[in-house]
């Protein structure tokens, strides 16, 4: 009889998965985009912004080769164009020009969705790694663990992001705009990664 779920590519799953999308190091960036706003505003946006990453992963793993393939798209093109959106999310965090545009927009504007949800989230890593567990799964046993980690990886994303917003009562506004530099920081570094492994890909490519 058929196993209906394989615990070892559950946790393949979960924990590159989990590497990739960072929980603890989201944390910061969280904090520091969410800069202003009320604690249930952070809550919400906390949900919000996994809600979108679910969807998009969700929609990469049932359709992301069709659609790589409709568009005439590579991997490594999807890992550039990801790469250059978060660097620019990464200088306005370095130049406080995120504050600025947050107090001067519209108080509807929802960042949970876009960058928070996608592409910091639900970045080109999460994305490319989840068309090569679909790639690589093999019966329903596989195709359920595959759905159950990253299941479970949202819910952590939640469950981190929902309970930094205690941190605000310790490290007041003052720490949060720290926060926001040093996570700017580090997303410029996660930008030009990608930046670097797109380029690279394309090199080898091309030499190919």
């Amino acid at each position: 009889m058929e196993a209906w779920f394989d615990p070892r590519f559950f946790g393949t799953v979960f924990v590159t998965l989990f590497v990739i999308m960072d929980p603890p190091g989201v944390i910061p960036v969280f904090l520091g985009m969410t800069g202003g706003r009320t604690r249930d505003e952070r809550r919400r946006m906390a949900g919000q912004a996994v809600l979108t990453a679910f969807t998009v992963i969700t929609l990469f793993a049932v359709a992301g080769e069709w659609i790589l393939r409709y568009l005439g798209l590579s991997l490594a093109a999807l890992q550039g164009a990801g790469g250059l959106l978060l660097l620019i999310v990464a200088l306005q965090l370095l130049t406080g020009q995120h504050d600025t545009v947050q107090a001067s927009s519209n108080p509807t504007t929802n960042i949970a969705m876009v960058p928070l949800g996608t592409p910091l989230l639900a970045g080109p890593g999460a994305i490319v790694a989840t068309i090569l567990f679909v790639r690589d799964a093999n019966g329903r046993a596989d195709l359920v663990a595959l759905a159950l980690g990253i299941v479970a990886v949202c819910l952590v994303l939640w469950l981190a992001m929902r309970y930094s917003v205690a941190i605000i009562s310790v490290i007041k506004e003052t720490g949060v705009l720290l926060l926001s530099r040093i996570a700017g920081l580090l997303l410029s570094a996660i930008a030009v990664q990608l930046i670097a492994d797109s380029v690279t890909q394309f090199v080898k490519a091309g030499g190919a």
